[in-house]
């Protein structure tokens, strides 16, 4: 079946830091909006990111990616700059964005989904789990779908 279209999945994970708050509440309305996860000092999670792309396979190699380049990539655009990072002060390309899981994907999904010169695989789906029980999918933007507005939470 060279028509197919395959779709590979490659698991990381990372562990950061985060505060949801917005400087224009106050700790109270932070808190009603929040909860404890407007904590002064955030909380964290053991993130688990899922990335998987699709495309045919390659007549050469069998492969829609080597597993090897997948972990490379997500290794240098995922984990290196968030793994053991608080999301809110250390992390360049998410100053001004509040850290929720759904700003948190799309913003990896802007890092991620840049195509490989020459290949012909695409980025199909994120899902990130924050924890067990919780996670986001996201499958790209939409045209509906605004960019990424900065808030004042920096």
């Amino acid at each position: 079946m060279r028509d197919a279209t395959y779709r590979v999945t490659r698991r990381v994970e990372f562990s950061a830091a985060h505060r949801l708050y917005r400087e224009e509440l106050g700790d109270q309305e932070n808190f009603d909006l929040f909860g404890p996860c407007s904590n002064p000092y955030g909380h964290g999670h053991n993130y688990v990111l899922e990335a998987t792309f699709e495309g045919p396979l390659d007549p050469h190699t069998g492969m829609v990616i080597h597993f090897r380049e997948l972990k490379g990539r997500l290794q240098e655009l995922v984990v290196a700059p968030l793994d053991h990072r608080h999301l809110n002060l250390d992390v360049a390309f998410l100053r001004g964005i509040l850290p929720t899981s759904e700003n948190l994907v799309r913003c990896l999904w802007e890092r991620i989904a840049q195509p490989a010169e020459g290949r012909p695989y695409r980025l199909h789906r994120l899902r990130l789990y924050s924890t067990a029980r919780n996670w986001v999918d996201y499958h790209g933007p939409t045209v509906h779908e605004s960019p990424l507005k900065e808030t004042p939470n920096a």
